[in-house]
C-alpha cells in the first residue's frame, strides 16, 4: 500500500449503485483504517473522468438502461482502466467489464473488454440467495441474486466459483476473474458477506497479503449467511 491515502474509486453510483452495492466500497475502506492505514472514498459521477491516480475501482449493479449509459460513459472515460488496474464489479458492473452484453430491447453494447464475458438476457430472472465455491483464500462466497442475464466466459477468464445454490453465470460458474479484475453477480454487500475476497482485492492492490483481522461480528455475520441457505436447501 502506498504510505499516503488509499483512494478506492466508487464509479457511477448514482447509476450503479443497486441493492446497497456502494457499500462494498465502505467495506475496502474500513478494512483499510482497521490495519492502520488512510483511506478514502472517491466517488466518480456522469460526465467526470476516471481518474488514473486511484488505487482501485468499484462498479455495482444498475437496470437495463442504467448499465448501457454507464457502459457508454465508461469507454468514452476509460484510460485509467487497464488490465493492469485493481477493478471489482457485481452484477450489472460484470456485464460492463465484459466484452459484450445485450440489453432487453436486444440491442448489443460493448464493455470494455477487461473480463473475457459475454451476456445475453435469460428466460427467467434469478432472484435468490447464490452460494458458490472457491478455493482457498477465499472459501464459500455467499449473496443475493437478482438478474437475467446469462454471462458465457471466454478463455481469457476464470470463474470466481462454481455455484452450490443459485444460479450465477447461468452454466454452473459464478463470477470472473481476469488478472485483477473480477466480478460478480453477488450482491449483499459482496465485500460485506465475504471479508476474504475483500482482503483479496487490497492485496492485489498492495502488492501482498495484508495481515489478517479478528472480528468475531464479521464472522458471525457469515457463518449466520451460510447456515441460513443450508437450512432453505434442506426445507
Amino acid at each position: 500500500m502506498p504510505e499516503s491515502t488509499v483512494h478506492i474509486g466508487l464509479l457511477l453510483p448514482e447509476v450503479l449503485g443497486t441493492y446497497g452495492d456502494s457499500g462494498n466500497a465502505q467495506v475496502l475502506c474500513r478494512r483499510l483504517r482497521w490495519r492502520g492505514f488512510d483511506a478514502e472514498v472517491v466517488p466518480v459521477g456522469l460526465g467526470e473522468p476516471v481518474p488514473s491516480t486511484l488505487d482501485m475501482y468499484l462498479l455495482g449493479g444498475g437496470e437495463d438502461g442504467a448499465q448501457a449509459l454507464a457502459a457508454a460513459h465508461l469507454r468514452k472515460h476509460r484510460r485509467a482502466l487497464t488490465p493492469d488496474a485493481v477493478v471489482f464489479g457485481v452484477c450489472a458492473g460484470l456485464q460492463v467489464l465484459g466484452t459484450r452484453f445485450r440489453g432487453l430491447d436486444g440491442v448489443d453494447h460493448d464493455g470494455l473488454g477487461l473480463l473475457d464475458v459475454t451476456t445475453e438476457p435469460g428466460e427467467r430472472r434469478a432472484v435468490a440467495e447464490l452460494v458458490a465455491t472457491s478455493p482457498e483464500p477465499l472459501g464459500p462466497l455467499t449473496g443475493f441474486e437478482n438478474h437475467l442475464g446469462i454471462s458465457k466466459l471466454g478463455a481469457d477468464s476464470e470463474p470466481l466459483g462454481h455455484v452450490v445454490r443459485g444460479t450465477g453465470n447461468g452454466d454452473g460458474t459464478e463470477g470472473a476473474v481476469t488478472g485483477h479484475v473480477a466480478g460478480t453477480y453477488l450482491h449483499g454487500p459482496a465485500l460485506a458477506r465475504n471479508p476474504a475476497l475483500a482482503d483479496l482485492l487490497l492485496a492485489w492492490a498492495a502488492g501482498h497479503p495484508l495481515p489478517p483481522l479478528e472480528l468475531p461480528e464479521v464472522d458471525r455475520l457469515r457463518v449466520e449467511r451460510l447456515t441460513a441457505t443450508r437450512r432453505r436447501r434442506t426445507s
